[in-house]
């Protein structure tokens, strides 16, 4: 049991935090007088929440639960306010002296203001009855497809994402004209983030393989069809960039002669008769149904069978896009990174068997080459290959894979490439990032930054801004690297140099960095430290991924979205499935609210103890 010595020494050991709270602001001083005006309190809050986190203060917190007191598990917010109204209960435990909490009560009012503030700031105004954001990346088609744009915001997005990494400007003013545009006809709010690319390491390109389209009916787990794949037939003199169908250019005459219910007879590559049956004729082409798999590549011989007539007419397919041919790794083989830009390709062997030349692929950035030593781990594909660097030159690495799945791993162009124990220097702020910030500054609501190690590299990126000050533009630092993680409390000091700001999770490769078994740990560390300093959160990377993309949840990342309402924002990643993804997202998220706000559990009446 607790009594006046154990009291004592209980309030001893939070003054000693106070004191080193102080002591931190004296010792950040530099960094604090750099801070926004806006995020001033804010940051005394970090420095006072990170010398509460430098001490283990488990016996003492078990000692004030017993007492009935605030075990200060949930101190985040505000750090000083919470010690200093434990003391006061403490005091009168001890001397029986009254004690009143107007200046705390006023502090932990303000911090509620202050983080409320910070959130509608950087991320918008909330959803209807929803605390927490919603943002998704968006896909190539929502440059050209207004009505996708318009049902993301209809479903729950609050903030729509542009991966700079990806596509070009023109790509992205259409994506911002639709944006704009369907917040007009919707009436609701939508910001927009761009996350520059930044310095992460990427594959190269493979060697093209054939012009080669697989058209494929959706089957039931027995492989029943169930539903036809409609295939969309174009001019092969104009463009179509739409998904929802597989699209083959033809001869204009082609369409031209043909009208619905006539069918086009062929052979696909593999020698199968198939047939396509015209369901619709329109302005873009021709709309077909096929039953049955099929291979379709360029200048595959096509017969127009005219259904009054019974006339056959021939036509060949246009130039279809050449496919990526992965190069399949398996553990034991050996691939070549190197940094000249010849397309990557499988490995060469022989009629025995044997291999005669070894796979290899490009590295975007080669300049990484000289900070890698033999020995040290490589990731590629987000963490789904692994491997050892066995040598090391100027010009290429030679990796042997020790970890890929029993049938095989795939590696595709433009994927990952982490060195998880390599001490990789490069600057945050790329020269295409520089190049793409005017582009962002004039359009956007919010940058993300890629790849952050150093505070140097946010503050960089603050400079940059200093170019364009007639746009108020929010910074979204992404922590995704194991050095980021390890100097985040620097980091979140650089970070409130502007306003408004935010920092994301970024869990791909911040796992792949850290370690699978250390990401929860990590990401509630990042959480902890977030709130402490009153930025705004972005809950990122796989959410939802089977939903997204195959339309059925697994149960644990239904648990994980559960999780995510402890954040701000939750990002959705793009996906054929994206739209009940949102929606299922939003369902959740609004559940969720009612019982936790953030670490806080909310103990409403359950419906269970009607009993």
């Amino acid at each position: 049991m607790a009594n006046a010595p154990n009291i004592a020494a209980i309030s001893g050991q939070l003054e000693l935090i106070v004191e080193q709270a102080k002591a931190l602001e004296a010792r950040f001083a530099d960094e604090l007088a750099q801070v926004h005006p806006e995020f001033r309190a804010s940051a005394r809050n970090l420095l006072a929440y990170i010398a509460l986190r430098q001490v283990d203060i488990r016996e003492p917190q078990e000692q004030l639960a017993f007492l009935g007191l605030s075990s200060l598990g949930r101190a985040e917010k505000n750090v000083m306010a919470s010690i200093r109204t434990v003391q006061k209960a403490l005091g009168k435990l001890l001397t029986g002296q009254d004690y009143e909490l107007d200046g705390e009560r006023r502090n932990f009012e303000q911090s509620n203001r202050r983080l409320k503030t910070h959130i509608e700031d950087t991320l918008g105004t909330r959803a209807d009855g929803r605390e927490v954001h919603i943002m998704v990346t968006l896909p190539t088609e929502a440059a050209d497809e207004h009505q996708l744009v318009c049902d993301l915001i209809t479903a729950g997005m609050d903030i729509a994402r542009i991966n700079c990494a990806h596509d070009n400007k023109a790509t992205w003013s259409r994506m911002i004209d639709n944006i704009n545009r369907a917040k007009k006809e919707t009436g609701q709010s939508c910001k927009i983030m761009m996350d520059l690319a930044g310095p992460k390491l990427r594959t190269g390109n493979l060697l093209p393989g054939p012009g080669v389209l697989r058209i494929r009916p959706k089957r039931d787990s027995l492989g029943r069809v169930i539903a036809p794949r409609l295939v969309r037939f174009t001019s092969e003199d104009t463009q179509w960039s739409s998904t929802k169908s597989a699209v083959v250019p033809v001869p204009r005459q082609s369409i031209e002669y043909a009208q619905v219910g006539d069918v086009f007879l062929f052979r696909d590559t593999r020698g199968k008769k198939r047939k396509l049956r015209v369901m619709r004729k329109d302005k873009n082409g021709l709309r077909l149904e096929c039953h049955k798999t099929a291979y379709i590549a360029t200048g595959t011989k096509l017969k127009l069978k005219r259904q009054e007539s019974g006339e056959k007419i021939s036509f060949r397919v246009g130039k279809l896009p050449p496919i990526e041919e992965p190069i399949v790794l398996n553990e034991g083989d050996t691939l070549i990174l190197h940094g000249d830009s010849t397309p990557g390709e499988p490995a060469v062997v022989d009629a025995d068997g044997l291999v005669v030349k070894p796979a290899h692929i490009s590295c975007r950035q080669p300049e990484v080459f000289c900070f890698i030593a033999a020995g040290e781990p490589i990731h590629l594909n987000d963490g789904k290959i692994e491997g050892i660097v066995k040598s090391v030159s100027d010009e290429e690495l030679l990796i042997e894979i020790t970890h890929a799945k029993s049938s095989g791993s795939r590696l595709r162009g433009d994927k990952g490439i982490n060195f998880p124990k390599s001490d990789i220097r490069l600057r945050g702020l790329t020269e295409t990032d520089k190049t793409n910030l005017e582009f962002i500054a004039q359009h956007a609501d919010a940058v993300g930054l890629s790849f952050v190690r150093k505070p140097k590299d946010i503050i960089a990126l603050q400079e940059e801004l200093k170019k364009y000050p007639a746009h108020r533009l929010s910074i979204i630092p992404k922590v995704e690297t194991v050095k980021a993680f390890n100097a985040l409390p620097r980091l979140l000091l650089a970070t409130m140099r502007r306003y408004p700001a935010g920092v994301m999770i970024a869990r791909g490769d911040l796992a792949v960095e850290c370690g699978w078994e250390r990401l929860a740990e990590i990401q509630e560390e990042i959480l902890w430290m977030c709130e402490a300093a009153q930025l705004p959160v972005i809950w990122a990377t796989q959410v939802l991924e089977r939903e997204t993309k195959k339309g059925r949840p697994s149960r644990p990342e239904i648990t994980d979205a559960a999780m995510s309402q402890r954040a701000d924002c939750v990002m959705l990643n793009k996906g054929p499935h994206i739209l009940a993804a949102i929606k299922m997202l939003d369902n959740i998220l609004r559940r969720m609210q009612n019982h936790q706000h953030k670490k806080t559990p909310k103990l409403g009446k359950l419906s269970i103890t009607e009993v």
